[in-house]
């Protein structure tokens, strides 16, 4: 039977986010940078010729319909698969982090199952199916480091440079709805340019979710608070619960509070999947 096995799907941080506006249809403008990191959940896949599309959890409990279940069931329909998988996950990025992991589990999904079916379909087929499952889907698909604005669809690959991070999550998740629709959310902040970026990644810009996420989780002052303590500057990535900052010297893990996950992460430069599917 055909598999393909110990497929990573690493999740990303937010190096920053900022809100510059809100469309008529109520999605936000925004600019952040997306950088890949070395946090990863595993995936596994193996041929089902009966069409029948199945699910193992291996790590931490998945929901029933998850975004892989969804991502495999969508790729199927568009291309009219005979086929089936039986997928393995092994969870391991937090859910409701700010770290993309279920969007990356589905572009891994994707990017997998059309190996694994001989589907043939290139990068930018690929990124139109993912973006039906979540914005961030095109983006873990693309495999590169990128500056993003748009609703987080338009992406531009960008090279950052080798770092190490200290990330921390708080047991509580946090819903990006509930932040989004908060009305006291900044949705005006003036426009950034990457060459302000570049100019000074560790100390540009914020989030502009994190002062009502605040408000919405206390785990994340007390992640961040945790972080001073560590002599180190830390904000939200993304819309999630979690915290990180840039590790330039020593810390010590195990000092973190009680039911708090954290790591030390690596930066990447590429996704491990990068070129699975053609360019072109």
């Amino acid at each position: 039977m055909r598999c393909l096995l110990d497929i990573p799907a690493p999740a990303k941080l937010n190096l920053f986010l900022h809100i510059t506006g809100r469309r008529a249809d109520g999605y936000h403008e925004l600019q952040s940078v997306f950088a890949l990191i070395d946090w990863c959940d595993t995936l596994h896949f193996e041929l089902r010729s009966d069409g029948q599309l199945s699910r193992e959890d291996l790590g931490t409990p998945l929901p029933p319909d998850d975004l892989v279940l969804r991502a495999a069931r969508l790729l199927q329909a568009r291309c009219g698969v005979p086929h089936g998988a039986h997928i393995g996950v092994d969870k391991q990025v937090p859910a409701e982090a700010g770290m993309g992991g279920g969007s990356s589990d589905a572009a891994s999904c994707l990017l997998a199952l059309n190996r694994l079916w001989n589907l043939g379909l290139p990068q930018a087929e690929l990124c139109r199916i993912g973006l039906a499952l979540g914005a961030d889907v095109p983006f873990f698909i693309a495999g590169r480091n990128a500056w993003v604005e748009g609703i987080g669809d338009i992406l531009m690959p960008i090279t950052l440079p080798s770092e190490r991070y200290v990330v921390v999550k708080p047991p509580q998740g946090l819903a990006t709805a509930r932040i989004f629709s908060d009305p006291d959310l900044k949705r005006n902040s003036n426009t950034a340019t990457l060459s302000g970026f570049a100019a000074d990644p560790k100390n540009f810009g914020c989030n502009d979710l994190q002062e009502v996420a605040q408000r919405h989780c206390s785990g994340i002052a007390q992640a961040l608070g945790w972080l001073q303590t560590q002599g180190l500057r830390g904000r939200m990535t993304g819309s999630g619960s979690a915290v990180f900052a840039w590790a330039d010297r020593s810390v010590d893990l195990a000092s973190v509070p009680p039911g708090f996950r954290s790591r030390l992460c690596s930066g990447l430069e590429n996704h491990p999947l990068v070129g699975w599917a053609q360019s072109e």
